[in-house]
Order: C-alpha cells, then structure tokens, then sequence
C-alpha cells in the first residue's frame, strides 16, 4: 500500500550523518503522492523534511534529482514485488509469469502516483542513468522468466520480443485501470482473469 502521511520528522539540525538524504526524499515521495510530481517545490519537501531550504544541495543538484532516486528506487521495489511474486509459484513457469504480470498491475494501483512518475514524459527523468539502469534491471527479470519458461517448453522465438509482447498487455491493462478507463468501456471487468487467460497466448511466440 501507499505510505500515510510523514510523521513525526526530526526538527532543524537533528538528523545525524547521512540521514538529511533519506529524510530529503522520503519528503519529496510522500509529496509525489499526496500532490504528483508537478505540484510542489523543493521547498516543500524541506519543510516535510523540517530542514532548511538550502539543505538539498548537499545531497542533490535540485529537485529533478530527488525525483530521479524515487523513480529508481519505484523500479527497484516493483522488480522486488515481481520476483516475490514468481517465487511462489515456480520460476519459469506460466503461473509465475502470470503472478508477474498480476504483480504489475497491483503495483501500478497501490503505488499510483510513483508509477505515474516512472512512466511520465519527464525527458530528464526518463534519460537519467539511475532512472535507466533500474528501469532496464526491472524488465531483465521478466526477459529471464520469458527465457526459462520457452527453454522449458521448447517456444521458439526471441524471448525478448515476447517479454516485450507481455509488457506491453500488462503496462495497458495497469494503465486503464488506474485511470478507470474499464469502469467506462468494460463495467465490471475481471482483469486477472483477462491477464490470466491472455498470458499463454502471449508466451507462444
């Protein structure tokens, strides 16, 4: 789930080595959430975060670098979400891969407003080395259960074009959903059972 509200942030001066950093983009994440990424300031974030306006730039050129770290780490989590996700079914396996892409979806509705900002049209955040390297790191693990799951039931055809076949569904799905597109053209749909139906077609290559 979303994180609540910050609470109970140290005053002015009370953080010790290394934690203005952490504090500085707890903060700005919990604004992400609470306004989206276009409304508010690095001053704000300083005031969650109770320290001064000029505290940032110790740690971060401006405010497009604290966003690039929580879009990087929304990567990070989502790939760990993932991989807890096929683990429990069986790596390589259909039921993994479709707890994949059901993990996905849940993600993208449960943590709205970092998804959005993962996958917004921000250019310095979409070109950011941290930004990239996770973001490619995220879909390496679904490229690797594509990959294990066609060795295992001899599928023939790049694993990698059908990795980006599955994304594809599953990113569009999360997306209508989250902007309750399917409450529209579809009332009542079940996604699950929409992902789940679809994912074997998917994988045939």
């Amino acid at each position: 789930m979303t994180d609540g509200p910050i609470k109970d942030m140290p005053r002015k001066g009370n953080y010790h080595h290394g934690e203005l950093r952490e504090a500085l983009i707890a903060a700005a994440r919990q604004l992400v959430i609470e306004r989206g990424a276009e409304h508010f300031s690095l001053a704000d974030a300083c005031r969650v975060a109770g320290v001064s306006t000029a505290a940032p730039y110790r740690h971060f050129r401006d405010k497009d670098e604290i966003l690039e770290e929580i879009a990087a780490r929304g990567f990070d989590l989502m790939a760990q979400r993932s991989m807890e996700a096929v683990m429990a079914h069986g790596p390589g396996s259909i039921e993994g891969i479709i707890a994949m892409g059901l993990a996905y979806v849940r993600f993208a509705t449960q943590e709205t407003a970092i998804f959005r900002l993962m996958f917004g049209q921000n250019p310095t955040l979409k070109e950011a080395v941290a930004v990239r390297d996770q973001g490619h790191a995220c879909f390496s693990g679904v490229i690797a259960q594509v990959e294990a799951y066609c060795a295992r039931h001899g599928v023939e055809g790049d694993a990698r074009v059908i990795a980006v076949k599955l994304w594809t569904f599953v990113h569009g799905a999360a997306c209508l959903v989250i902007d309750g597109e399917y409450d529209v053209v579809a009332p009542g749909l079940d996604v699950t059972a929409m992902i789940t139906a679809a994912a074997p077609g998917l994988l045939r290559g």
